[in-house]
């Protein structure tokens, strides 16, 4: 799972999640960004990491249940959390946002 980080942008009304691989100490977009709840993130994330197969099925399940901790904690607090505060309970992800 080393080999993977999210892209998180933390907004209002909407959070978007991208897949990032990390090669050494370079990172290269693996997915674009999927938004929740204007489009179903997670089933689109499925989809596109079930598109290559060079992904181990661990480590998209894995890839999977973080997006779903995402999701879910920006549904439950994200309105109310800043930016910093998702920082803090994910802090391997890379963050951008406007709140």
């Amino acid at each position: 799972m080393e080999h993977f980080t999210f892209r998180i942008l933390w907004l209002d009304n909407n959070v978007a999640i991208a897949i990032d691989h990390l090669i050494g100490k370079n990172i290269s977009p693996l997915t674009s960004y999927f938004f929740w709840p204007r489009n179903d993130a997670w089933e689109q994330l499925k989809t596109e990491l079930d598109s290559k197969p060079w992904i181990s099925e661990s480590d998209k399940i894995t890839l999977l249940n973080q997006a779903t901790e995402i999701i879910n904690f920006w549904q439950e607090k994200g309105k109310n959390k800043s930016i910093i505060e998702a920082q803090e309970k994910f802090p391997k992800f890379i963050f951008a946002g406007s709140n």
